[in-house]
C-alpha cells in the first residue's frame, strides 16, 4: 500500500487513464495490461505518476515498457462507471443535464470510482474547455443503416474528468451542425452516436460496471446494450437511466430503429418499446424496460411522473417501479460559491453579508434601477421562457412585484417565437420603468450578479422535475417563492408551514398555478422583508448555509449503483 497516495490533481491521474486506454485502442497494450494498469491510474499509484513525471524525451515505446513493468493484477473497491450523454458543462450545454453530467462526475470521482464520460464532438462546443484535446491513432467502425461506417475517437480531460468525444466520419455529418439539438433528424444523430458509444467500450475491451445514459438522446443504449452488445460476450455492466424530464420521450415510428441495428419487430411490443398511445415506438420507454436501474431527478418528480407527469409513461413506470426512483440533484458549490465567485463586485459570506448589497446597489447601477431606497427589495428570476416555467405567472410577476414596491429583473429568452414576442412588447412597455429589467438573452456572468444582488427569486413552474436555480439562489442569500411541484418541493419549505420544523423552512411556497396564490406568496415575502427583518436576515443566513452539494445524492447513487453491481458480479 506504500505505493499509494494523494498529491496529483485528478486532472492528471484521468490523462493518465486517457493515455492507457489510447494504447489499448490502439493495440498498442493488451486488453489485460490495460485493465491492470487503468487500476494502478484508479488507485492513483505513484510509481505511474514517476514513470509520466519522468519520460520527458522518452520515445512512446520506452514509456509504455516502463508501465507495463509495473502492471499488477489488484482489486479496487471502487466501480468503473462511465456516463453517456449529449450534453456536459462547461464543453456542451445546453440545460440542467450537463451540469447533472459533471456535478455527478466529478462528485463520484472524488468518492474513488474511476469515472468516463462520452459525447458527440460537436463543432459547435467550447474546445477552449477541453485539456489535451488530442485524437487517437485508430478508426472505430460501427454499423448505421446496412453499412459500417468510422469514427474518430478524441479524448481530453474536462473538470478533471476524462472524456471521449465521438466525431463520426458519416455523410449526414450528423455534429456538424453549428447547434446541439433541434434538427430533423435527431433520432438518427442519437441512434448512431449511441451505438458507436457502445462499439467504443466494447472494442476497448473494458470491464465496466456501471454505464448510465441520459435521457431520450442516449436511451437507446439500454435495449442496444443487452439486444446486440451482450450477445457478442459485452455483458459485465449492469445500465442505469436518468430521465431528467419527462416531457421528451423519443417518439418516432418504429421503423427507425432499424437505423442503429435494433430488431423492429422484436422491439414493436407494449411491454417493450411500443408507446403507450401513439402507436410509434419510444425510446425513453425502451430505457425504462431495458435498463437495471431508472431514476429521475428528484422524489416527488418520481411520484408525479406516476401519475399523468408522466406524459403517458405513468403505467409502464408503475410497472417497474421497484426499480424507478427520485433522487435529487444537487449543485456544483465550487463554481457556485459567494464567497470565491469572480462575476461578483463583491465576495461575501453568510456570516458578512455586506458584499450582497454591495452586488446589489453595482447591479441596480449597471442596469440603471433605481437606486433611491437601498432597502427597495429586488426579485430575481433566471429561466428559459417556456410553457412549463409558468410564463402567465412571470408576467403576473412583474407587475405585482412593482404593485408591492419591488424591483424586478428576468433573465431568459424564448424558443417559442409567439412567447418571446409578447416579452419583447412587455420589454418596451417597462423600459421606462427604473424598477423593471427583462433581459431577454442568456449572460453567465449576468445570472451570478442576479444571484447575488436579488433579495428573492421567483420559480413559478407549472412542473419542475428538479430545478437548480432555486438552490442557487438560496446558496447566494435570494430567498426563494416557488411553487410547490417537483424538485422545487423537495427543497424548498414554506416559512409558514407549521407542520414543518422551523429550522428546515428556508422560503415560500405556493401549490394552484394561478394569479392568486401566486401573489399571495409574493405578499407573505414583502411582508417578512419589511416587517421583520431580523427574522428575515436569519433566513438569508440560513439559506447560504443548508448543504446543496453532491455529496448527499452521490451517496444515494453510489448505494443504488454497488446494489445491481453487486447482483451482477454474484450472477457471472
Amino acid at each position: 500500500m506504500e505505493h499509494y497516495a494523494e498529491g496529483m490533481p485528478s486532472e492528471f491521474w484521468s490523462r493518465i487513464s486517457l493515455l492507457i486506454d489510447g494504447w489499448s485502442l490502439e493495440k498498442k497494450i493488451s486488453i489485460n495490461d490495460a485493465s491492470m494498469l487503468r487500476e494502478m491510474a484508479w488507485k492513483r499509484d505513484n510509481r505511474l505518476r514517476e514513470a509520466y513525471l519522468s519520460s520527458r524525451g522518452m520515445e512512446e515505446r520506452e514509456l509504455i515498457d516502463s508501465f507495463l513493468k509495473m502492471a499488477l493484477p489488484g482489486t479496487s473497491s471502487g466501480l468503473h462507471i462511465v456516463h453517456i450523454a449529449a450534453e456536459m458543462a462547461p464543453v456542451a450545454k445546453v440545460g440542467g443535464l450537463a451540469d447533472v453530467i459533471s456535478g455527478l462526475g466529478k462528485a463520484l470521482q472524488k468518492k474513488g470510482h474511476l469515472v468516463e464520460i462520452i459525447l458527440p464532438k460537436y463543432d459547435c462546443m467550447q474546445h477552449n474547455q477541453i485539456n489535451n484535446l488530442k485524437v487517437l491513432d485508430v478508426v472505430v467502425k460501427s454499423y448505421f443503416e446496412g453499412n459500417m461506417f468510422a469514427n474518430k475517437i478524441w479524448t481530453g480531460t474536462v473538470e478533471g474528468l476524462p472524456v471521449y468525444f465521438i466525431e463520426p466520419q458519416h455523410p449526414g455529418k450528423f455534429f456538424w451542425r453549428a447547434q446541439y439539438y433541434g434538427e430533423h433528424d435527431d433520432f438518427k444523430r442519437f441512434s448512431y452516436f449511441s451505438r458507436v458509444a457502445l462499439e467504443l467500450l466494447y472494442q476497448s475491451g473494458k470491464k465496466v460496471d456501471i454505464i448510465h445514459c441520459h435521457d431520450w438522446q442516449t436511451a437507446f443504449v439500454a435495449p442496444l446494450y443487452w439486444d446486440v452488445y451482450a450477445n457478442l460476450g459485452f455483458n459485465s455492466a449492469r445500465i442505469c437511466f436518468t430521465c431528467h424530464n419527462f416531457e421528451y420521450q423519443g417518439i418516432a415510428p418504429a421503423q427507425d430503429l432499424a437505423y442503429c441495428g435494433l430488431d423492429v419487430d422484436h422491439l414493436d411490443r407494449p411491454d417493450r418499446m411500443r408507446d403507450n398511445s401513439h402507436g410509434r415506438i419510444n425510446v425513453v420507454k425502451g430505457a425504462v424496460v431495458y435498463s437495471n436501474i431508472v431514476t429521475t431527478v428528484s422524489p416527488t418528480y418520481a411520484q408525479e411522473v406516476r401519475s399523468e407527469g408522466g406524459r403517458g409513461l405513468q403505467d409502464t413506470l408503475k410497472v417497474h417501479s421497484k426499480k424507478f426512483v427520485g433522487i435529487l440533484n444537487g449543485i456544483d458549490t465550487d463554481t457556485w460559491n459567494p464567497s470565491t465567485d469572480r462575476f461578483l463586485k463583491v465576495q461575501y459570506s453568510a456570516n458578512d453579508l455586506y458584499g450582497k448589497s454591495a452586488n446589489k446597489a453595482a447591479l441596480r447601477k449597471q442596469l440603471k434601477l433605481a437606486s433611491t431606497q437601498a432597502s427597495q427589495p429586488l426579485v430575481g428570476c433566471i429561466t428559459r421562457l417556456v410553457p412549463q416555467k409558468g410564463v402567465h405567472l412571470i408576467r403576473h410577476a412583474i407587475y405585482k412585484i412593482t404593485e408591492l414596491g419591488g424591483q424586478f429583473v428576468l433573465l431568459g429568452s424564448s424558443p417559442v417565437q409567439h412567447i418571446q414576442r409578447e416579452f419583447e412588447g412587455i420589454a418596451d412597455q417597462f423600459q421606462n420603468n427604473n424598477n423593471v429589467r427583462l433581459l431577454l438573452k442568456y449572460d453567465d456572468a449576468l445570472a451570478h450578479m442576479i444571484f447575488a444582488a436579488s433579495d428573492m427569486f421567483i420559480v413559478p413552474s407549472m412542473f419542475e422535475p428538479c430545478g437548480l436555480t432555486q438552490m442557487v439562489a438560496m446558496r447566494y442569500g435570494s430567498v426563494p417563492v416557488v411553487r410547490r411541484t417537483g424538485g422545487l418541493n423537495d427543497s424548498v419549505f414554506d416559512l409558514d408551514d407549521e407542520t414543518i420544523p422551523m429550522e428546515v423552512r428556508n422560503g415560500f411556497t405556493f401549490l394552484k398555478a394561478d394569479e392568486q396564490d401566486f401573489g399571495n406568496a409574493l405578499e407573505r415575502a414583502f411582508n417578512y422583508y419589511h416587517r421583520k427583518p431580523e427574522v428575515w436576515k436569519q433566513l438569508v443566513q440560513k439559506d447560504m448555509k443548508i448543504d446543496f452539494s453532491w455529496d448527499t445524492s452521490v451517496s444515494q447513487y453510489e448505494e443504488i449503483y454497488q446494489k445491481t453491481a453487486t447482483r451482477a458480479r454474484a450472477a457471472a
